[in-house]
């Protein structure tokens, strides 16, 4: 496990990514909010206090908790050459034993979308994710109209696996996933599978 007081920080060619911290409400609510109907199409609903303080200083608890028990690795993208909050990748579920998965989740805002900063960040996760979590196996899921991330993932080394019936639940309605895993030491190559 990991159980660590220490910070996390992962370098990328462009960004740093951090967990959060206190001082990125203002940031983080201004590039939530200025997004919302970029980001909502493909998220959980929004819970009403979704943008407020109280919610995002849980939030960073929430982070450092998780990160000093092992069980999540939550992180901000910052932007180097600007210092600006971006968007965020959570690997999240962690699994140890016989499993050593985890489940990534992310989002980015939409003034940052389609410049590779995703693709970016989910490497260096993955990377840091075999490499210093000794993880095995990384999953991600997203719609199967999500053209972008399903994108993303593919682009990133992930590879179809299959269909979730009702996975999440997504604007107020359960909805099917396309199913996504990352092994490490993968053989299996690429391929067209599920790409419609």
């Amino acid at each position: 496990m990991l159980r660590s007081k220490r910070k996390v920080i992962i370098e990328t060619e462009r960004m740093t990514l951090r967990q959060p911290a206190h001082s990125d409400f203002r940031f983080w609510a201004s590039q939530r909010s200025d997004s919302d109907d970029f980001l909502t199409p493909w998220e959980p609903t929004w819970a009403a206090d979704h943008l407020s303080r109280k919610a995002f200083t849980n939030r960073v608890y929430w982070a450092q908790r998780a990160i000093t028990q092992g069980t999540a690795l939550p992180l901000f993208l910052i932007r180097r050459e600007d210092q600006a909050l971006i968007g965020a990748i959570t690997l999240d579920n962690i699994r140890r034993g016989p499993a050593q998965a985890g489940t990534l989740g992310y989002w980015v805002a939409r003034t940052a979308a389609r410049q590779g900063f995703m693709r970016e960040a989910i490497e260096a996760t993955t990377h840091y994710a075999f490499n210093t979590l000794d993880l095995s196996r990384l999953e991600a899921a997203c719609l199967p109209e999500n053209k972008a991330s399903r994108g993303v993932l593919e682009k990133s080394g992930f590879k179809y696996e299959g269909v979730a019936q009702s996975y999440l639940q997504i604007d107020g309605r359960w909805r099917n996933h396309v199913l996504y895993a990352n092994l490490r030491g993968d053989r299996r190559g690429r391929t067209d599978i599920g790409l419609a």
